[in-house]
């Protein structure tokens, strides 16, 4: 099952997370967005840790770990996923919301800046807020992702967003979430039960995938018009951040192509890049060397993007 997570107390041990909640808003009602909390919750540093399309905030769990002793990390379930609620209106799921919901985190994190690691989702989501006029963010990271996404993930994805799964048992589960997630990279067991055990729930006497089907339906409606246009809006955004951007792209990814991390860093005022060998879409940074990038980048203590 899920690691245990110290729920609501402080502990001398900064290495163990603390599970809290925050209440937002949508145009549809009100809904609870889950976060795991690590780190002197007193640190007015803060690192904001937001995961990919249907993963959650758990991901984090050992980049947070080695983070916590010069960070206060918070990894949030973005709305829908995870401990998180599911939106009354399915229509609101997309980058806006979950814009707005950051917002309101980092507000009831009490910090007027916050650092920001983003993967895949996360990174369109950091890309969006930190393009924004008085954006908080200071610095980020943007996990295999960028304004253009290639076509052949996105039909990937579509292949397999909110289609029906469910499992007899706990591994089978965690098994074929590591078969969606294979281009993570080469994990041992234990780390695909670590960060795919989050993923599931039990209901009715099966596992599924803890995530809302729905957030498979303005993904499946937008049309071409739209991306495009989305898609301007992104590069727009990465021309406007004037803070230090890393883009990291796993070597084989299908879903950010090298020519487009050469835009990025070409339109980008402070964009760097790096690449990780090996490895897809999108590294899951529970290497020690990929975390070491993550540091140099954050902390200036070694690897790219320092």
């Amino acid at each position: 099952m899920t690691a245990n997570i110290v729920v609501e107390a402080v502990h001398s041990d900064l290495s163990e997370p603390r599970q809290r909640f925050v209440q937002c808003a949508s145009p549809g009602g009100l809904h609870r967005v889950a976060y795991t909390e690590w780190g002197d919750p007193a640190n007015p540093r803060v690192l904001l840790c937001v995961h990919g399309l249907t993963r959650t905030g758990r991901d984090f769990d050992k980049l947070a770990r080695s983070f916590s002793h010069e960070y206060r990390v918070v990894c949030p379930d973005v709305v829908g996923r995870g401990l998180s609620d599911w939106l009354a209106d399915p229509r609101y799921y997309g980058v806006p919301q979950y814009v707005a919901d950051m917002v309101t985190l980092i507000a009831r994190l009490n910090v007027e800046m916050v650092d920001w690691f983003g993967t895949s989702m996360g990174g369109l989501i950091g890309m969006a807020l930190g393009g924004l006029p008085n954006t908080p963010i200071r610095r980020m990271l943007l996990n295999d992702v960028g304004p253009h996404i290639e076509p052949v993930a996105l039909k990937r994805i579509g292949d397999y967003l909110g289609k029906p799964a469910r499992f007899a048992s706990l591994e089978e589960g965690v098994r074929r979430a590591a078969e969606l997630a294979a281009s993570f990279g080469p994990l041992t067991d234990e780390e695909w039960t670590s960060i795919n055990t989050p993923l599931l729930r039990e209901r009715d006497g099966a596992w599924t995938f803890h995530y809302d089907p729905d957030i498979a339906a303005p993904f499946a409606s937008v049309t071409d018009e739209q991306s495009a246009a989305y898609e301007a809006f992104l590069w727009h955004s990465i021309a406007s951040i004037k803070t230090p951007v890393l883009v990291v792209r796993g070597e084989t990814s299908d879903l950010l192509s090298r020519e487009t991390v050469a835009q990025m860093v070409e339109k980008g005022q402070a964009l760097t890049s790096a690449e990780v060998p090996g490895v897809g879409h999108a590294p899951a940074f529970l290497a020690e060397d990929q975390i070491a990038i993550a540091r140099g980048f954050f902390l200036g203590d070694g690897g790219s993007g320092a």
